[in-house]
């Protein structure tokens, strides 16, 4: 019998905790070993909950008791979830996480150290909740260059921009309601200005590359000025409007970026709506791998954490093949990255023309103002003939 240990009993950590013991049995089966809970660490108190038996407050008693053979982590936040995880590390313990902030910020060198006494800091649930990614990323997809990874990488983004293409409503309401629905937090901001998605895809491109990307370097742009008039052109040119977290070989080396984006019915994201997520990955040899499913929810994210824990029974004394180092990766001056621009302005089409070129106007039917489609420009060129027009409204990325 394997002894683990859970940290944090918040929404995860009791979908963990159901888990293990609603399908001990299979968990047992899969793993070759049965697992026993042998605490739980949360700073609360819960009167009536069968965890009270287990609950424990000083992290401590965990990290000291040599029959706990896993940690499970999922308290969110770097601080304190840090140093225990790299304290449990050190002390000969596997790892297992949800925590995108943790594996973002500290990812290479919390797999050094698994390593480094032949145990595994694995974290499925931390890029696509229960959908496999990082397993086919390190097992799987090994024969190829990856090209390109791109996704839909936060479910209340994706839940919010589907409603408001489908009802016509603004952002503001339209993120109301995600709140009264649990799918947006009370504070929105790490959702809905892409700083979860971008920690989401840092994490994949580093495991793409074997090296470490920096998620503060990486252009990172949100929702929050989507506009229910922009869907209204989305419909004209048989688009939709995605947060995209994006990771691609470009010519001026590899680009990465999380921006919303115009994407056409032809694209394999096109049709993930709602709280779902979805991962694009594009490899030379295996061509285009979509991975869908629930990218969020306490039991799908759990799920994939309680994954990570029957494969660190089965390698018990073994560092499976995370491959990423702490070497840095450089990115790319996204100021250099070429595509298409959708452009709404109040100027009038002489101006426009005399700016951008030959457009491809688009009409939505709106009073006072323009709708157009650049030719192919980088995005510095776009900023400085932007600034040439009086009455710039919005613009649009559009992915190829």
């Amino acid at each position: 019998m394997i002894k683990v240990a859970i940290l944090g009993y918040g929404t995860v950590g009791s979908g963990v905790y159901q888990i293990i013991k609603e399908n001990s049995k299979v968990v047992e089966k899969k793993s070759g070993e049965a697992i026993d809970i042998k605490y739980v660490l949360d700073l609360r108190e819960f009167p009536g909950d069968p965890v009270e038996d287990v609950l424990v407050h000083d992290v401590n008693v965990i990290l000291e008791d040599p029959e706990v053979e896993v940690v499970i982590e999922v308290m969110g936040g770097v601080n304190p979830a840090y140093d225990f995880v790299k304290s449990a590390l050190e002390k000969g313990k596997s790892v297992c996480t949800s925590n995108k902030e943790l594996v973002a910020a500290h990812g290479a060198e919390l797999i050094k150290i698994a390593k480094s006494h032949n145990r595994n800091f694995l974290f499925e649930a931390a890029v696509g909740g229960g959908i496999p990614i990082i397993r086919p990323l390190n097992m799987h997809i090994t024969a190829d260059v990856i090209d390109e990874i791109e996704g839909i990488l936060n479910g209340t983004t994706n839940y919010i921009l589907s409603k408001m293409e489908k009802e016509g409503a603004d952002f503001e309401s339209t993120l109301k309601v995600a709140q009264d629905l649990g799918y947006a937090e009370r504070n929105p901001e790490a959702d809905v200005e892409g700083y979860d998605a971008v920690r989401k895809i840092a994490i994949l491109a580093s495991l793409a590359k074997e090296k470490t990307v920096n998620y503060e370097e990486v252009y990172t742009e949100g929702i929050s000025k989507i506009t229910a008039d922009d869907f209204k052109y989305a419909k004209v040119m048989n688009r939709r409007i995605k947060l995209l977290g994006k990771c691609k070989n470009e010519d001026d080396g590899i680009m990465a970026s999380v921006s919303p984006r115009l994407i056409s019915v032809e694209h394999p994201l096109y049709h993930i709506s709602g709280v779902t997520n979805g991962v694009l990955v594009r490899g030379n040899m295996v061509g285009d791998l979509v991975f869908v499913g629930s990218g969020a929810g306490k039991l799908p994210t759990a799920s994939a954490v309680v994954s990570d824990v029957v494969d660190s029974v089965r390698h018990l004394n073994i560092a499976t093949t995370v491959r990423w180092e702490d070497e840095h990766l450089e990115i790319a001056d996204f100021s250099k990255s070429k595509k298409q621009f959708f452009v709404r302005a109040t100027d009038d089409k002489a101006t426009v023309e005399k700016v951008f070129g030959n457009v491809e106007y688009i009409d939505a039917g709106l009073d006072n103002e323009v709708g157009f489609i650049t030719p192919v420009i980088s995005e510095a060129d776009f900023e400085k003939k932007a600034e040439e027009l009086s009455g710039l409204i919005t613009r649009i990325r559009i992915e190829d």
